[in-house]
């Protein structure tokens, strides 16, 4: 199978699901849309409680012992939330979300693109900080198949259907963001030429199930938590575990 197809066909399935969401959000009152919004933050907690539970991983806890999974997470999140922070990953997000806005949208009012830019900020964050982006983009890339990214596909799919309903175009303009994270895991994939072990896959879908939490705080309007800004420690949980293991 062609590497690369797995992202192509996501894509397809959030343009087409958001096109349904606006269509239907258009006839929806505003109660019907945040109830939508309010569901989709409940899923998404239970998506990232399932995720995080990785935590408690036996290949982690085998290769780092059992009481370093849980300080590997915190450590991830601290390092990466500081670097993120200075980095500014989350304002860069936010800019880049008004900047298409505006580009598609120029006449738009200051509630339009809040709407638009939260939209956009919330999806690409659920669709690309879950497991199956990581390990459906990397199998991608090893020639391994694409059935991970296709079931990830059809849940976004119809998740972007919700979002859309909830917050209009912005969703659709988060297919940037699939483009841009899943093709390059995918070429990282295809340079790697292995799969990362077991226990570096456990911390990372554990460290990404705590970020999800922080989405589902901001779609139930609890906290906005800068969740863009604690992304690099999905890059920070791997390189931790191998420096626990290699001290261990």
């Amino acid at each position: 199978m062609i590497p690369g197809i797995g992202t192509v066909v996501n894509v397809a399935t959030v343009l087409i699901g958001s096109t349904i969401g606006v269509l239907l959000g258009n006839r929806l009152p505003v109660r019907t849309r945040d109830v939508v919004t309010d569901a989709l933050g409940l899923v998404t907690l239970l998506i990232a409680g399932t995720s995080a539970m990785a935590v408690l991983d036996d290949d982690l806890s085998d290769t780092i012992g059992d009481s370093a999974p849980m300080l590997v997470v915190l450590g991830s999140l601290l390092v990466g939330g500081i670097v993120g922070s200075l980095l500014r990953l989350e304002s860069r997000v936010e800019w880049f979300g008004g900047w298409l806005q505006r580009r598609l949208s120029g006449g738009a009012s200051s509630v339009e693109r809040h709407r638009f830019v939260e939209g956009f900020v919330v999806s690409s964050l659920v669709f690309c900080t879950g497991p199956l982006t990581i390990l459906g983009s990397l199998d991608d890339g090893l020639g391994n198949g694409s059935e991970q990214l296709f079931l990830k596909a059809a849940l976004d799919g119809f998740a972007a259907i919700a979002f859309a309903a909830s917050f209009g175009w912005g969703v659709a303009a988060s297919a940037t963001t699939i483009v841009v994270v899943q093709g390059g895991l995918t070429l990282l994939g295809l340079a790697l030429g292995d799969v990362l072990p077991d226990a570096h896959l456990a911390a990372i879908t554990a460290t990404g199930g705590l970020l999800l939490v922080g989405v589902a705080l901001r779609l139930l309007r609890v906290r906005e938590i800068p969740v863009a800004d604690l992304l690099p420690a999905l890059l920070v949980a791997p390189v931790l575990v191998q420096l626990v293991a290699a001290f261990r």
